[in-house]
């Protein structure tokens, strides 16, 4: 699928979401209007609620360069089910490697006072190599999600996993995992391992997740704990750990993953964000399991021809797999400018940017078949976005410069468009 195909489809879920959001403005509270106000804000959070079973927006349709087109149905039973059993899965298509994926699982309330749950899970799916995600991470729906049009390096995954979950208090919520997966790359690339070269391999692995967030507040409502108000710093912590030989794993290695999120003022008035996320591995790591600080940018030559969708927190000068490490930190700093208002509905805003990464590698020549760059001078871009010009769309400019500015002054230019619809 060509380049305008894939904006065509940003621009048909763009439409979709606006739609949702402007359902939600005509839609005023009152006490005859309580079930609709309650259908916008499952729609918000990504749910098509029915009685029983509520379907999962995020399966609808994606875009990627390995699958193209991907769509497919999920959803999870609700309350109205059952309060203490659950069920969900989802299943998909890739339309360009004709292949189905799926998943399915289920999981128990053991403990009502503290939130605690036993979850089991078959999934057979892809992941983005060097992609990290933190068990505790809160669901966060996009319809529309910029970074995964341009993503082309997936490993295929068939992972059985148990779970727990548990809420000691409210402002901390952790979550342990024990996974059986094999992994299989969809690129050419082999490891050296014990002097030999492993294509695809099996893991054992142990995750522990942390989620604090020590200044928010909570209260009851309906009988349940809900956040009423966010408060920052936020912090979230992970220890992943493989096993080598444990259910025939290949691999002992161990991951140290650390996340904090710091917030001053609010976007009405100006707000600046400050974001750090950092990790390391230890131990016989393959590529599909390190990092890669989240670029966004195509493999183009001009500008135009790389012009997409900014991401949320990606780095958008930085090519697609031109860098991967063993260890690794980010910062970001964003302040949101004071919206422009223009009138009561059309608010642009400008947000000012510096993103910073730094990381190394220690055995690259492990890696074969691959080629990557190393972080370890240090990676800078700054620029800005001027967001929500025409129906949540709007444009960035980025400017990479510093250890790996590059002799092309065009290369080193980003220029997309935005997309910020808040439902």
């Amino acid at each position: 699928m060509t380049r305008c195909s894939s904006l065509i489809i940003c621009f048909i879920c763009a439409a979709f979401s606006y739609a949702q959001k402007s359902s939600e403005t005509i839609l005023e509270p009152s006490q005859d209007s309580i079930k609709k106000i309650e259908f916008i804000k499952h729609l918000g959070n990504g749910y098509l609620p029915t009685k029983y079973f509520n379907f999962d927006l995020r399966y609808l349709i994606k875009y990627n360069q390995y699958e193209a087109i991907r769509t497919g149905l999920g959803g999870i039973t609700n309350d109205q089910f059952s309060e203490k059993y659950r069920v969900n899965g989802y299943g998909v298509y890739g339309f360009r490697d004709h292949t189905f994926k799926y998943s399915i699982g289920g999981g128990f309330r053991i403990a009502e006072k503290t939130n605690t749950w036993v979850n089991l899970s078959y999934t057979d799916d892809l992941r983005e190599t060097g992609s990290t995600k933190f068990l505790t991470d809160g669901r966060f729906f996009q319809f529309f999600e910029p970074r995964l049009l341009n993503i082309d390096l997936f490993h295929k995954l068939i992972i059985k996993s148990l779970n727990l979950e548990h809420q000691p208090n409210p402002k901390l919520f952790t979550e342990a995992e024990f996974a059986i997966s094999n992994v299989n790359p969809t690129y050419n690339y082999g490891y050296v391992l014990d002097n030999n070269i492993v294509n695809s391999f099996h893991l054992s692995t142990a995750k522990l997740s942390i989620q604090w967030n020590p200044f928010s507040k909570f209260e009851m409502s309906e009988n349940k704990l809900k956040e009423t108000k966010k408060g920052y710093p936020q912090f979230s912590l992970q220890y992943t750990k493989s096993f080598k030989d444990v259910f025939k794993s290949d691999f002992n290695f161990s991951k140290l993953d650390f996340r904090t999120v710091y917030k001053i003022g609010d976007e009405n008035h100006g707000l600046s964000e400050i974001t750090l996320v950092s990790g390391i591995t230890n131990g016989n790591t393959p590529l599909t399991h390190l990092y890669h600080a989240y670029p966004n940018n195509i493999n183009k030559a001009t500008i135009m021809q790389r012009f997409s969708v900014a991401g949320l927190n990606s780095f958008e000068t930085m090519y697609f797999n031109e860098f991967f490490s063993d260890k690794f930190t980010t910062i970001q700093f964003k302040h949101y400018l004071k919206p422009f208002n223009v009138s009561e509905h059309y608010k642009p805003q400008i947000v000012l940017i510096t993103r910073y990464a730094l990381g190394d590698m220690e055995q690259p020549e492990l890696h074969q078949n691959v080629t990557f760059g190393s972080l370890r001078k240090g990676y800078t871009e700054s620029g800005f976005e001027f967001n929500k010009l025409l129906f949540g769309f709007g444009l960035s400019f980025t400017y990479r410069y510093g250890a790996y500015h590059l002799p092309e002054f065009s290369n080193n230019v980003a220029f997309k468009f935005t997309f910020n619809v808040t439902l």
